[in-house]
């Protein structure tokens, strides 16, 4: 049931934000008393927390899955950026910056775990990148790695990037090439030449 509830509370906080949904609302749409939800939740914190954190935790799984294919590095890009978008496909209420203004604590925790995962997983890629000549040669790794967090959390702000300008997919594509070329040698763009033109991203 556990599992259940945090499960169902994902999809509401992702839909309606960690701000609107209410222990009745989740209730509500289970089907269960709230007395059910309490027996596994101390309160709407515990429960913010439980739901970030294992959502953290599935995409970070995900991602190591992918990395195990062994894909070149730009291919890997966009493989995990298509992962995350099904990821949070039902996102539409702005949940990180919700999380930021009514949960800081569990922001900033979820903030630092995703950094130490990212950082490793960017690390690797450039260095992979790096050795098959398809990055430049004289790219700084950490640098990388820390910008293109810095980037992938900035554009998530939906005051500097409003859902009414920007689609999310078109986002993410943007940042990604803007990303890409900034760090591919000659044999990589004509890579991720391929992968726009072949309208798979």
């Amino acid at each position: 049931m556990k599992e259940k509830i945090i499960n169902k509370a994902t999809e509401l906080f992702l839909n309606l934000g960690f701000k609107s949904v209410t222990m009745d609302d989740l209730a509500n749409a289970m089907g269960i008393s709230k007395k059910t939800i309490y027996s596994h939740f101390i309160n709407k914190t515990e429960l913010v927390e439980a739901t970030t954190m294992t959502m953290s935790e599935t995409i970070r799984q995900g991602i190591e899955a992918i990395i195990s294919l062994e894909k070149n590095p730009i291919e890997e890009h966009y493989e995990i950026k298509k992962f995350i978008m099904t990821q949070l496909k039902d996102e539409k209420s702005s949940p990180l910056y919700q999380l930021q203004k009514y949960y800081p604590k569990i922001h900033t925790a979820l903030k630092r775990k995703q950094f130490e995962s990212m950082q490793f997983c960017v690390e690797q890629n450039v260095k992979r990148g790096i050795a098959l000549g398809i990055y430049r040669e004289d790219l700084s790794v950490e640098f990388v790695a820390r910008i293109y967090f810095l980037g992938a959390m900035g554009i998530k702000d939906n005051e500097l990037f409003p859902t009414t300008i920007f689609s999310k997919l078109q986002i993410m594509n943007q940042y990604l090439e803007y990303h890409l070329r900034a760090i591919v040698s000659p044999k990589g763009r004509e890579i991720l030449d391929n992968i726009i033109n072949s309208n798979q991203i």
